[in-house]
């Protein structure tokens, strides 16, 4: 049967509630406030929570608010010796599934208690068919978007570059395909353009005979081969020096790859996702990057959006990190002021979701209360509110400077042109504070 967990603080009602569950089969858990409560949620797994309107410390409203914050889709059934029709209308608003009036009937109880239970069966199933890549968290529409792409993606066998800022989990979604192709049991060979010297580079890819060259000592065999049957990632493609793009061009419309130092070709079937933050188009004009390489790589493209576009994902990702971090450094999932959650939310992360991943392990380390404030988030990220100089009065005027710029441009989705409309100056004059400020990147100043 089903793990059910009764807060209540009245003694006599949580016995006596309890013994009735106990009696029909459920595994009940108690707790006398919404604190206990949400400790036994964070390692215990529970399908309905019985929930006391008036509580000590937090109240069973509280505790509503908490649960959709965490995105927990528990079913959940608030009773209340004190009913009136705006208390129920808020509970229902929160996403509770009954309300009860005490002294609550027994045979109402458990049959509202056994449809709660198979609602929540239903929305976990339901979850699952809507999530076809677990790995990637997000339930916005242009994530939805990308997952579309994907499904289809996965089950063929085409070429498919991915674009996106870096920290946008482009490797991330490489794994994914691979994972749910039909090749998800051959080799995801991954070859960062970046880090691989570039006199080794074709060695590397192509691989190399005995001889070859000074230092070539024994048969080395390439990782484009070594993938066989698979997939291989080129992570950071715009990268690649123009000489190695001519060669990966004849290995994509020939199958065949070449030794350094042999005369044999060998056919090899591989699938090849490649990922970059460059503009390649911009490249191909530059005469950095070759267009008919382009085209072959660019099958499929999925561009990947920056976390400052997907803002709805954010509380998901956050309580992903949240757990998973929790987890790595043996604490107590912790919770979150309210403040905290806007914050992150509001903040522009130029790093994407790695700077999210960042922060919230540095937060989990630093809480030791269990409780995670706006203080134990990055100065950049508490500054972003607007709000902190004037709370700690250090009112120089650069950082009011600065706050004043973030807060335009935050709620302008950082459109320059209307950030400065706010501030009553030029975009020029604007984009001069940027650069001031530290708010362009190098190319961006360019």
């Amino acid at each position: 049967m089903a793990n059910i967990l009764y807060i209540d603080d009245e003694i006599s009602a949580l016995k006596a509630i309890s013994a009735i569950l106990r009696k029909e089969g459920y595994t009940v858990f108690t707790s006398t406030t919404a604190e206990e409560g949400m400790e036994v949620l964070k390692t215990t797994t529970i399908e309905c929570i019985l929930l006391d309107y008036r509580l000590p410390g937090m109240d069973g409203i509280d505790l509503l608010r908490w649960l959709k914050h965490c995105e927990m889709s528990i079913p959940t059934v608030m009773l209340t010796a004190y009913g009136t029709i705006e208390k129920a209308v808020e509970a229902m608003k929160l996403g509770a599934h009954h309300y009860l009036i005490k002294p609550v009937d027994t045979e109402l109880l458990l049959n509202v208690i056994k449809e709660a239970i198979e609602k929540s069966k239903g929305i976990q199933k339901l979850e699952k068919i809507e999530t076809p890549f677990p790995e990637i968290i997000g339930k916005s529409k242009t994530i939805q978007e990308i997952f579309y792409i994907m499904q289809m993606v996965a089950e063929s066998n085409a070429n498919v570059l991915i674009t996106g800022e870096s920290g946008t989990g482009k490797e991330l979604v490489a794994r994914a395909i691979h994972k749910n192709s039909l090749r998800k049991s051959k080799p995801f060979i991954i070859v960062d353009c970046t880090t691989i010297p570039e006199n080794l580079l074709e060695s590397e890819l192509f691989g190399h005979e005995k001889g070859a060259f000074t230092g070539a000592t024994e048969r080395k065999t390439g990782l484009i081969e070594l993938a066989n049957e698979g997939t291989v990632f080129l992570d950071e493609i715009g990268e690649l020096p123009m000489l190695l793009q001519k060669k990966l061009l004849r290995f994509l419309q020939e199958k065949e790859i070449q030794r350094i130092g042999s005369t044999q070709r060998i056919k090899v079937d591989v699938r090849v996702i490649s990922a970059t933050n460059k503009d390649l188009e911009k490249a191909i004009k530059e005469g950095s990057f070759r267009e008919d390489l382009y085209w072959r790589l660019n099958v499929v493209r999925i561009n990947l959006p920056p976390l400052r576009e997907r803002k709805e994902d954010i509380p998901l990702l956050v309580n992903h990190f949240l757990n998973k971090f929790s987890k790595e450094n043996n604490k107590p999932i912790p919770q979150l002021e309210p403040e905290v959650m806007n914050a992150l939310i509001n903040y522009y992360w130029p790093g994407n979701i790695r700077e999210l991943a960042n922060v919230i392990e540095r937060a989990v380390v630093l809480s030791p209360s269990g409780l995670i404030s706006i203080k134990h988030l990055p100065r950049r990220i508490q500054e972003n509110t607007g709000w902190t100089i004037i709370k700690e009065n250090t009112f120089n005027l650069l950082e009011v400077e600065k706050a004043l710029i973030l807060k335009a441009l935050n709620s302008t989705g950082w459109n320059q042109t209307k950030a400065a409309e706010i501030l009553g100056i030029s975009r020029k004059q604007l984009r001069t504070k940027m650069k001031h400020h530290g708010f362009l990147t190098q190319s961006e100043e360019e």
